[in-house]
């Protein structure tokens, strides 16, 4: 298993422990280009997650998308490996 797909179960696993609903999107001609790799509710929340290595850089249309989740009140990030600590206390301190 490579190193994306590790970190991507791990957040996933992270996740589903604490509680949240999560899909893991995939590319591909049935969906529209852009979407984040996780969809999340969090506590009533609407989470995007883009998941990327530590040198992955998101593409303008992942950009776009996650910047139409603000605008609508969800929240979308790009998440690395060396960022998931701060992610997880991020979204323990939602209520």
């Amino acid at each position: 298993m490579g190193e994306e797909k590790r970190f991507e179960e791990q957040v996933k696993r992270w996740l589903k422990e604490h509680g949240a609903w999560v899909l893991k999107t995939w590319g591909g001609g049935f969906q529209r280009s852009g979407i984040p790799d996780l969809l999340v509710c969090w506590r009533g929340r609407f989470v995007a997650i883009e998941l990327k290595s530590s040198r992955g850089r998101a593409t303008p249309l992942q950009e776009f998308e996650l910047e139409s989740i603000r605008s609508s009140g969800g929240i979308g990030v790009v998440l690395r490996p060396e960022d998931f600590g701060s992610f997880q206390a991020l979204m323990e301190r939602m209520r």
